[in-house]
Protein backbone atom coordinates (compact mmCIF):
# COMPACT_ATOMS: atom_id res chain seq x y z
CA UNK A 1 0.00 0.00 0.00
CA UNK A 2 1.68 3.47 -0.91
CA UNK A 3 2.24 5.56 1.64
CA UNK A 4 -0.64 8.71 2.15
CA UNK A 5 0.93 12.26 1.98
CA UNK A 6 -0.48 15.43 3.08
CA UNK A 7 1.51 18.40 1.53
CA UNK A 8 1.58 21.66 3.57
CA UNK A 9 3.27 24.92 2.03
CA UNK A 10 2.15 28.55 1.38
CA UNK A 11 4.30 28.43 -2.09
CA UNK A 12 2.03 26.69 -4.85
CA UNK A 13 5.18 26.42 -6.50
CA UNK A 14 7.21 24.46 -3.65
CA UNK A 15 4.13 22.09 -3.41
CA UNK A 16 4.12 21.24 -7.50
CA UNK A 17 7.10 20.70 -7.15
CA UNK A 18 7.02 18.30 -3.96
CA UNK A 19 3.83 16.47 -5.85
CA UNK A 20 6.42 15.77 -8.54
CA UNK A 21 8.91 14.06 -6.44
CA UNK A 22 6.29 12.30 -4.27
CA UNK A 23 3.92 11.17 -7.55
CA UNK A 24 3.99 7.44 -8.51
CA UNK A 25 5.43 6.17 -5.05
CA UNK A 26 3.16 7.82 -2.74
CA UNK A 27 -0.70 8.49 -2.62
CA UNK A 28 -1.00 12.38 -2.20
CA UNK A 29 -3.85 12.81 -0.10
CA UNK A 30 -4.18 16.70 0.00
CA UNK A 31 -2.02 19.87 -0.19
CA UNK A 32 -2.69 22.73 2.23
CA UNK A 33 -0.92 26.63 1.86
CA UNK A 34 -1.31 27.35 5.86
CA UNK A 35 -1.14 25.54 9.34
CA UNK A 36 -4.88 25.62 9.83
CA UNK A 37 -5.69 23.91 6.23
CA UNK A 38 -2.53 21.56 7.08
CA UNK A 39 -4.41 20.32 10.66
CA UNK A 40 -7.98 20.30 9.17
CA UNK A 41 -6.61 18.14 6.25
CA UNK A 42 -4.79 15.54 8.63
CA UNK A 43 -7.95 15.22 10.48
CA UNK A 44 -9.84 14.59 7.29
CA UNK A 45 -7.53 12.40 5.56
CA UNK A 46 -5.27 11.09 8.14
CA UNK A 47 -2.13 10.45 6.09
CA UNK A 48 0.87 8.52 6.88
CA UNK A 49 2.86 11.43 6.52
CA UNK A 50 2.93 15.45 7.00
CA UNK A 51 5.26 17.40 4.82
CA UNK A 52 5.25 20.68 6.27
CA UNK A 53 6.37 23.90 5.53
CA UNK A 54 7.93 25.85 8.31
CA UNK A 55 6.80 29.26 7.05
CA UNK A 56 3.47 29.46 6.68
CA UNK A 57 0.44 32.17 6.83
CA UNK A 58 -2.20 32.18 9.56
CA UNK A 59 -0.28 29.32 11.74
CA UNK A 60 3.27 28.32 10.75
CA UNK A 61 4.59 24.64 10.32
CA UNK A 62 5.94 24.58 14.11
CA UNK A 63 2.34 25.34 15.45
CA UNK A 64 0.66 23.05 13.25
CA UNK A 65 2.86 20.16 13.63
CA UNK A 66 2.58 20.65 17.27
CA UNK A 67 -1.32 20.54 17.18
CA UNK A 68 -1.55 17.60 14.88
CA UNK A 69 1.17 15.42 17.51
CA UNK A 70 -1.00 16.40 20.40
CA UNK A 71 -3.96 14.88 19.05
CA UNK A 72 -2.00 12.35 17.19
CA UNK A 73 0.72 11.39 18.86
CA UNK A 74 1.85 8.33 16.40
CA UNK A 75 1.80 11.35 13.32
CA UNK A 76 4.89 11.77 11.59
CA UNK A 77 6.07 15.05 10.10
CA UNK A 78 8.95 15.98 7.97
CA UNK A 79 9.57 19.73 8.16
CA UNK A 80 10.37 21.82 5.14
CA UNK A 81 12.87 24.63 5.68
CA UNK A 82 14.96 26.98 3.81
CA UNK A 83 18.83 27.67 4.19
CA UNK A 84 19.32 29.63 7.19
CA UNK A 85 16.63 28.69 9.63
CA UNK A 86 18.34 26.61 12.05
CA UNK A 87 16.44 28.13 15.45
CA UNK A 88 13.10 27.07 13.58
CA UNK A 89 14.54 23.85 12.80
CA UNK A 90 15.84 23.21 15.91
CA UNK A 91 12.28 24.24 17.16
CA UNK A 92 10.50 21.93 14.69
CA UNK A 93 12.41 18.84 15.86
CA UNK A 94 11.52 20.16 19.17
CA UNK A 95 7.64 19.95 18.41
CA UNK A 96 8.20 16.31 17.58
CA UNK A 97 9.35 16.46 13.77
CA UNK A 98 10.88 12.91 12.49
CA UNK A 99 13.35 15.22 10.25
CA UNK A 100 13.41 18.14 7.40
CA UNK A 101 14.56 18.31 3.60
CA UNK A 102 16.23 21.88 2.72
CA UNK A 103 14.58 24.32 -0.60
CA UNK A 104 14.65 23.79 -3.26
CA UNK A 105 14.28 20.06 -3.26
CA UNK A 106 16.03 17.51 -4.44
CA UNK A 107 14.24 13.95 -5.35
CA UNK A 108 16.88 12.07 -3.82
CA UNK A 109 16.93 14.57 -0.46
CA UNK A 110 13.22 14.36 -0.26
CA UNK A 111 13.02 10.28 -0.91
CA UNK A 112 16.09 10.16 1.93
CA UNK A 113 14.09 12.14 4.64
CA UNK A 114 11.39 10.10 4.08
CA UNK A 115 12.92 6.80 4.40
CA UNK A 116 14.40 7.72 7.70
CA UNK A 117 10.70 9.08 9.19
CA UNK A 118 8.51 6.11 7.97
Amino acid sequence: MATRVLIADDSEFMRNLLREILEGEFEIVGEAENGVEAVNMYEEHGPDLVMMDIVMPIRDGIEATTEILEENPGATVIMCTSVGQEEKMKAAIKAGAEGYITKPFQKPNVLDAIGSAV
